[in-house]
């Protein structure tokens, strides 16, 4: 049996320990523990969310995961997954918030952890178009079509359609790929070239087209894609 957390040292408790040292000096298990607050039977909350990341394999995976998915560990049911998707959706509207104040170049890692949180670990494709004021700040974020594990039909059209009707200034876009590997398929690489041409006909920018994966991005910008003739 293990000791419960409120035997534990006081600066040790993972509540307190946030409290005197910050949310940065938690493991990820500390942090799951506050959310769950209580563990199970032989295990405090700590070791629970141990055991959940090792579950999923990840946090991130965690974070992704289902209802269906996450009420398959003994000890934790759908309060307990509603109250940690909450949290993780007030971080993902924080980062999209922080794109609304700021020009969207000004910090370009922003841009990749708001991508990475909303896209990077789905099991299926999304197409997303970020839509950019004259001054580029984000307007709005839209999921614009959604696909299957391999695949994503993206109609150029409503993308026009949808940039002018936000008064579009420019335009990211950015898919994911559900494979883990962030590099652009000849699909990709013509899709951007399409999407440049045809909204240069109605003054719009493609700034970027970014792919995003469990494990890292792809921007045609910095590769120097997106220079067409």
């Amino acid at each position: 049996m293990e000791s419960p957390i409120t035997s534990w040292p006081k600066n040790e408790q993972p509540r307190e320990k946030l409290r005197l040292h910050g949310a940065r000096c938690l493991s990820d298990a500390e942090l799951l523990a506050i959310f769950l607050r209580v563990g199970v039977k032989g295990k405090n909350a700590v070791t629970l969310a141990q055991d959940l990341i090792h579950y999923f394999g990840s946090l991130p995976r965690l974070l992704a995961s289902t209802a269906e998915e996450f009420i398959q560990i003994h000890g934790v049911g759908l309060s307990k997954w509603t109250q940690i998707q909450a949290a993780y959706e007030l971080v993902k509207r924080s980062l999209e918030d922080g794109l609304a104040q700021k020009s969207i170049f000004s910090s370009p890692e922003h841009v990749k952890e708001f991508l990475q949180s909303k896209i990077g670990r789905l099991p299926h494709e999304v197409f997303l178009c970020l839509y950019l004021d004259s001054s580029l700040h984000l307007i709005e974020c839209q999921e614009l079509f959604r696909g299957s594990i391999t695949h994503t039909t993206v109609y150029p059209r409503e993308i026009l359609k949808e940039a002018l009707a936000r008064n579009a200034s420019a335009l990211i876009v950015a898919h994911n790929h559900p494979s883990g590997n962030p590099l652009p398929s000849n699909a990709d690489q013509e899709l951007t070239r399409t999407l440049i041409h045809a909204l240069q006909w109605v003054d719009i920018s493609l700034l970027d087209h970014y792919i995003v994966s469990n494990s890292g991005f792809f921007s045609f910008s910095e590769s120097g894609l997106m220079n067409v003739d």
